[in-house]
């Protein structure tokens, strides 16, 4: 049994927290060693997730069917990511509970990449959505299994008072992967193999990279709790009664990534249809949006990181992250120019890249047990994000819908921003975090 004290109750942290940018006597940082492999495979696990959200899928589903591709679109994310819910905790629990002479997490993140990489080729030679779908589903499993054990190494590995600047330079490394994806995607879109695994390769060198500087955990078999059936449906539990701050940040990043989704997975179709860009300008535009958007989540990331290390008080950095990501939606939702759409994601940019940096950090902190769960419940922060593939494609139409038609991104955008202040309310629940 854990006696890390998980079970008790929260209580409120000091009105002033104190600065930590310096180890606490008898505690290290990590080295440069471990943050480039951790850091070069996010990267690649982010650039080979976020490409295909962004953009190759919808240019896929634009090739397959000219009739409702939205719907279409809908469909396939909508698929794959119940498949990435229900594998997320599942695959953490299990990195839990692995005895492997190559540690706990290495043989899940090398075997996660490679499932990944099936997946993605089967989506890139599909002949019809069905198929598509399915090759989705393949990836997503891919991905569940590589970013669950992945985002744990934070808990596994990174003392506390370090955990602000390494979940920064994480945000970085996802903003960074987000340009170098999509780049690489819209350099290759006449090629629909290459445009869907090139960013996969990436993932395939970062996961390798990390696996052979990864100082992982062992587990002796003797030490391992016992796992069934149950212990792995109870791997999907969150308990608001018992871990009362860590379900408060688990709602406030899904409110967020609720609001992130609705403006990643429609950003062409809103290019085509607000500004009347055809196909490939479109697909240009979203580049260049990437691009300002991305310029501005790699500073903030970076910066605000190091200081939620410094001065504490976690939750204020993250509630005003989602509060700037608000107002870059509202920008957006009523814009009709190319300029003010570049504008709009320079804003966003700025809240998530803030959002990205310092949440990361928050979860770790008040994670219930980090000594024997912490990849089931990264999953389970894995699946706050992923949720969002599922809910956002479903909801979105509703409000496209309003006042006839298919393609009110006003009302869109607004619920979006509504989404993100709930995000930011949720937050300012957590009590005991740094």
């Amino acid at each position: 049994m854990s006696t890390t004290g998980a079970e008790r109750p929260a209580t409120p942290e000091p009105e002033q927290a104190p600065a930590v940018d310096v180890p606490p006597a008898g505690e290290g940082r990590v080295g440069a060693r471990f943050l480039f492999g951790y850091a070069f495979a996010y990267f690649g696990a982010l650039a080979a997730t976020l490409a295909p959200v962004i953009l190759t899928l919808q240019l896929k589903v634009a090739q397959l069917t000219a009739v409702t591709p939205e719907i279409a679109l809908s469909t396939v994310l909508g698929i794959g990511a119940l498949a990435a819910i229900v594998a997320n905790p599942v695959f953490g629990r299990l990195s839990d509970r692995t005895t492997s002479r190559w540690g706990m997490r290495r043989p899940w993140l090398v075997g996660g990449v490679l499932v990944a990489l099936v997946g993605l080729l089967v989506v890139a030679v599909a002949p019809s959505i069905a198929v598509m779908a399915v090759g989705w589903v393949i990836a997503q499993l891919g991905f569940a299994a590589n970013l669950s054990v992945l985002i744990a190494l934070l808990a596994d590995h990174v003392p506390l008072h370090q955990r602000g600047s390494v979940s920064g330079l994480l945000g970085f490394a996802q903003a960074v992967a987000t340009v170098a994806g999509i780049a690489v995607a819209t350099a290759l879109s006449s090629n629909n193999v290459a445009m869907f695994l090139v960013p996969g390769l990436l993932m395939l060198v970062g996961t390798v990279v990390l696996a052979l500087l990864l100082p992982d955990r062992r587990l002796a078999p003797a030490d391992r709790p016992p796992l069934d059936l149950g212990e792995l449906a109870r791997s999907y539990r969150l308990s608001p009664r018992r871990f009362p701050d860590f379900s408060w940040a688990w709602l406030s990043r899904f409110a967020l990534w609720m609001s992130i989704s609705l403006v990643l997975t429609y950003q062409l179709f809103f290019l085509r249809a607000r500004l009347g860009l055809d196909e490939a300008a479109a697909a240009q535009m979203v580049l260049f949006g990437v691009l300002a958007q991305t310029a501005t989540i790699a500073v903030s990331a970076f910066v605000t990181g190091r200081l939620s290390d410094r001065f504490g008080h976690r939750r204020y950095f993250v509630a005003a992250a989602a509060t700037v990501f608000a107002i870059g939606l509202l920008i957006l939702a009523f814009d009709t120019t190319v300029p003010v759409y570049l504008v709009a994601m320079v804003v966003c940019g700025i809240g998530q890249g803030t959002y990205v940096a310092v949440d990361l950090a928050l979860i770790t902190d008040v994670l219930p047990d980090r000594e024997l769960d912490a990849a089931k419940d990264m999953g389970l922060v894995n699946v706050s994000s992923t949720l969002t593939q599922t809910l956002a494609p479903a909801i979105a139409p509703l409000f496209l819908a309003i006042g006839g038609g298919t393609q009110n991104y006003t009302a869109l955008f607004v619920a979006g921003a509504g989404w993100a202040v709930i995000s930011a309310l949720a937050v300012l629940r957590v009590r005991s975090a740094l």
